[in-house]
Formats: structure tokens, sequence, C-alpha cells
């Protein structure tokens, strides 16, 4: 009888259940054990973090921990800066730079932005370009390339120095005081450096007697010369007109003569202008009579 009750007990299904098969296929995705391993520990520990500086005594004790460990790390001998050292400026420059910055020194490197310091030192019109980094000794150093001026531009304002590129550097008191440099006046005229770097090349034979170019319209140039001479050049290709003049002069010596203006401005028709006194002497030898009583 015990065999036969035996033979006939339930047998037990080796089958897992739905919900065991359905945690054995989630436990094989790669994103649920990720979560399982690590989200839940991080979530955890980002509770208790929250939990922990809910009390505001212990956020300020946190906080008075955090600034005393930066305070020590900052302040330690290797990270101070004691002196700051300008190279390739004028001591002019150098001095300007120094009120400008104004860093109250020693200080912290770790407190010192480099990038601030340097864009400080750009913001100066003789200023090129501005290398800032720490150099050996604890001491700043800023290395400063110093526009140089090439043009006096003559403004309503008064007179500017510009670099070759036409960069501000400077304001001129006097004219006298750079001599040495080219004048150049008009509207638009610190924009245009380049071509008239050009003209007054091909004008160099002319070199003692050009006293400046004037921008005209922002558009073209009026060349300049002693005797009250100016020279009308186009909006277009002006060097093409200077070597024309310049040929022609040297041929014919043109502007050694009594003239007002040479207009250059039509390439097809040159204009000259002649002074009075040259005008009445033609005219007498042409035998042109020109009354001077004025009319009744």
């Amino acid at each position: 009888m015990q065999s036969l009750s035996r033979a006939h007990a339930p047998r037990r299904d080796p089958a897992p259940s739905r919900w065991s098969y359905r945690m054995q296929r989630l436990w094989l995705t790669p994103r649920f054990r990720f979560f399982m391993r690590y989200g839940i520990p991080a979530m955890a520990m980002a509770m208790a973090v929250v939990l922990f500086l809910a009390n505001p005594e212990r956020r300020d004790t946190v906080s008075g921990m955090i600034a005393l460990a930066k305070e020590q790390v900052t302040e330690r001998p290797m990270f101070m800066v004691n002196l700051m050292s300008i190279e390739g400026a004028s001591p002019d420059l150098a001095d300007a730079l120094r009120a400008k910055l104004a860093l109250r020194l020693p200080q912290s490197a770790l407190a010192l932005d480099l990038d601030a310091i340097r864009s400080s030192a750009e913001n100066f019109d003789a200023v090129a370009r501005a290398v800032v980094r720490f150099g050996a000794g604890n001491v700043l150093q800023i290395s400063i390339v110093e526009r140089q001026p090439a043009w006096v531009w003559r403004t309503d304002g008064g007179l500017i120095l510009l670099d070759d590129a036409g960069h501000r550097v400077a304001g001129l008191a006097a004219r006298a005081d750079r001599p040495d440099l080219p004048l150049i006046a008009g509207e638009g005229a610190d924009q245009a450096t380049l071509e008239a770097s050009a003209i007054l090349t091909a004008a160099g034979p002319l070199a003692d007697r050009i006293r400046g170019l004037i921008r005209i319209s922002t558009r073209r140039w009026d060349l300049v010369l002693d005797r009250d001479q100016r020279i009308l050049l186009p909006a277009d290709n002006p060097l093409a007109a200077v070597n024309e003049l310049m040929a022609l002069n040297m041929a014919q010596d043109l502007l050694a003569r009594d003239l007002l203006s040479v207009d250059l401005r039509n390439p097809q028709r040159p204009v000259l202008r002649l002074a009075p006194p040259a005008l009445d002497a033609m005219r007498a030898a042409q035998g042109i009579t020109v009354s001077t009583e004025p009319k009744s």
C-alpha cells in the first residue's frame, strides 16, 4: 500500500513560474543590471547626503571646512605671487598697465584669472598682443607686443597716432611731435592705410614735397603737396594714376609749374588747374585780354 501511494504522488513541475521567468529575463538586460548594481547605491548615497545637509548647522559646518581647506591650499608659499613684471612695453605704457590692472600682491596664483588679466592688457590701444604666465620665483610675467605708430591721422577731434594697419595707438598733442610720420586726414582714412601706403611709395620721387593724404567721401584720396598743390586721384586704381603722373612729371617737369591741382579722376582726360598768375600769363601769351573793370 505504501508503494502505491508514492506512485500516485504529484510530481513537481521543473519549469519556472511566470514571475520567476520574467525576473530571469530582466536580469539578463544590461541596463537593468547596471541600474541595480550602480544606480540604486548612487541614489541611496545621494539621498543620504541630502538628508545630512538638510540641517542648516551641518551645511554651515561643511562650508566652513571646505573654505578652510581651500584657504590652507591657496595660501601656501609655493602658490603665492609676489611680483609682476611687464616686458616689451614702454615705461609709460607699463605704468598705465600697472595702474589699470591694480593687482594686490602678494596674492595666490590660484586666485588670479590669467585670461582676465590678458584681456585687460589687450584693451589698451597701444597693445597689439599680450601673453600672461607665471615665471620662476613666483613672478607674474606679462609680455607685451606694442603697436608701433606709422601714421598721424587728423580728425575733427584732434590728432591720432595709427599703426600700419590703421589701428589707434594713442592721441597726439601736436603734429610737430611726430614730423617723421606721414599725415592722413578725412573720414575713413584709418580704414584705407594700406592703399595710402602704396600711394606714398609710388609717389616716392615727390617725397620731399608731400604734405599728406586726404580721404574724400571715404572712397578716394587727394595727394597734397607743398605750394598748395593737390593731386585728385581716382577711386579705382589710384596707383596707376600716380605712376602715370610720375612719368609725366619726369618727362615734362609738370608739377614744377604754377599749378593749383591735377585732376586724375578721369584717366582719359586729366585736367590741370592753373594758378591765377600762370593763367593770366598764358592768356597774355595767347593775346587774350580779360577786363578786370567791375560791371556797372
